[in-house]
C-alpha cells in the first residue's frame, strides 16, 4: 500500500510543477529557465516508472492481466 499512495503522491507532484511551468511558458514570468521545470518532470517520471516496475517485480503491485 506504500508504494501505492508514494506513486500518487509522485504523480500530483508531476501536475504540480506541470502549473508551476505555465506562467514561464506563457512568458509572465522571466528568469526561471522552462528546462528547469521540465527536467523535474523528465525524473519524477523516470521514478514513478521505477517505483512502477519494482511493484510489479516484488508483487506488491499487481498488474491488470486482461484490460477488456
Amino acid at each position: 500500500m506504500l508504494i501505492k499512495a508514494l506513486v500518487v503522491c509522485l504523480l500530483v507532484f508531476i501536475i504540480f510543477n506541470l502549473f508551476r511551468a505555465l506562467p514561464v511558458m506563457l512568458g509572465k514570468r522571466q528568469g526561471v529557465p522552462l528546462s528547469r521545470y521540465l527536467g523535474h518532470r523528465l525524473w519524477l517520471s523516470v521514478v514513478v516508472f521505477v517505483l512502477l516496475l519494482i511493484g510489479i517485480a516484488t508483487g506488491l503491485v499487481e498488474p491488470n492481466p486482461r484490460p477488456f
